[in-house]
């Protein structure tokens, strides 16, 4: 799956060229009003909807898919492959999703898609900050409720109950720890412990009551504190150790979670710190 924003103040009027072909699902996502608004299928005109923020609607691109730009324009665009669907269904211990329902070019008032796209818009403003397993859970929440909702799928009625196994438990917070910089997916964790994705993120918040990306950074805070127990390094080198973007990122992340800066934080332990490395 892929997730792009799309903005343009003063586009170049007209319809857009015919999007390639292939086995996969559009689902456009409005960030502002879009009035009157015409696609195309097979270059034929559909008919016009007017499509509000927070609503999106649904494209099949194994059809040839276009549509007339007549005003500004801003959404996030999910691209939802076959592969994608056929991965989910696996995931979640189901049968091949069919078709995703849809009328061209009607929109959908959906308050999960919406909430989920409308998680995502900070990620957009500071993509540098970006947590993997935190999109990681956004898209497969989004994937899997497009499956049920639109394609009808039925997820095996055997729940998985329980929480992780001690030495998975062990597995997955040790795999966790030695990537604090959260290059790995949510897949590799999971693969680590010898589960799927949605059995693994089930285990993983029965166990320890929260998600493995709320984890990461709580154990992120954990080593800075013991970092900064060092007067020699500086905040932006502390940052750097723990995986956040940057000095200033790391600070927003430790007064949410801490109460205060780590500047702060310091100080109230009466930790000095050499003069020009704070």
């Amino acid at each position: 799956m892929a997730i792009t924003e799309i903005r343009s103040d003063d586009p170049l009027l007209g319809p857009i060229d015919p999007v390639p072909t292939e086995d996969a699902y559009l689902v456009s996502l409005m960030l502002r009003n879009l009035d009157n608004h015409e696609v195309w299928e097979n270059r034929r005109p559909c008919p016009r909807h007017s499509i509000g923020i927070g609503e999106f609607h649904l494209r099949d691109l194994k059809i040839e898919q276009s549509a007339l730009v007549e005003q500004p324009h801003h959404s996030l665009q999910f691209y939802l492959p076959r592969a994608a669907l056929d991965a989910i269904a696996d995931e979640n211990e189901a049968r091949p999703v069919g078709e995703l329902s849809y009328r061209p070019g009607v929109p959908f008032s959906d308050p999960v898609v919406r909430s989920l796209g409308m998680c995502l818009g900070k990620v957009f403003e500071r993509p540098q900050e970006a947590n993997r397993l935190f999109l990681d859970h956004i898209a497969f929440a989004l994937g899997t409720h497009l499956a049920q909702s639109y394609g009808e799928m039925e997820p095996c009625s055997r729940l998985h109950r329980g929480g992780l196994a001690a030495w998975q438990e062990r597995r997955a917070t040790e795999y966790l720890g030695a990537n604090l910089g959260s290059g790995s997916s949510l897949k590799e964790i999971a693969a680590q412990c010898g589960l799927s994705i949605s059995h693994f993120s089930r285990a993983f918040k029965a166990t320890f009551g929260i998600a493995p990306h709320q984890w990461l950074i709580r154990r992120r805070i954990e080593v800075a504190k013991a970092l900064l127990k060092s007067p020699s390094l500086s905040l932006a080198r502390v940052a750097l150790e723990c995986g956040f973007a940057d000095q200033s990122h790391f600070t927003r992340v430790f007064t949410r979670i801490v109460g205060m800066g780590p500047g702060a934080w310091r100080r109230n332990y009466g930790i000095g710190v050499a003069v020009g490395r704070q």
